[in-house]
């Protein structure tokens, strides 16, 4: 059984940066693809960036490149959502995922990831 556990979230101002971290345990961790997304009141869940564990490559959202970067650190089994130039509209709940097929091409859809976190609220005011 994986077991995500985000924290890092919180209160930011536009402009501003926040780090979220991403704790995983159970199974082989070093297999899988690692995806965060978020969801704002009343909108569907969106992808935000992905990381293919073992080779370290990585995916993001449109609507964050250039801003956002996906780690991860091997030796803590810990991904991370660096978020820089913050916007109000990135003000959502962030959710940690965990593909366990991280071998095939990194996923956009929610639908394809088998794990969840509980999720971490961010806020960024304006």
């Amino acid at each position: 059984q994986v077991q995500l556990v985000e924290s890092g979230g919180g209160l930011a101002q536009a402009g501003g940066s926040l780090r979220l971290s991403c704790a995983a345990s159970g199974g082989t961790v070093s297999s899988y693809a690692m995806g965060w997304f978020r969801q704002a009141p009343g909108k569907e869940r969106e992808f935000v960036a992905a990381i293919r564990w073992s080779r370290g490559n990585t995916a993001y959202a449109d609507s964050v490149k250039g801003r956002f970067t996906i780690s991860r650190d091997n030796a803590e089994n810990t991904v991370y959502l660096q978020m820089n130039s913050l916007r109000p509209e990135d003000t959502a709940v962030y959710y940690c995922s965990a593909r366990l097929n991280g071998y095939s091409a990194l996923s956009r859809y929610h639908s394809d990831y088998d794990y969840w976190g509980q999720g971490t609220q961010v806020t960024v005011s304006s």
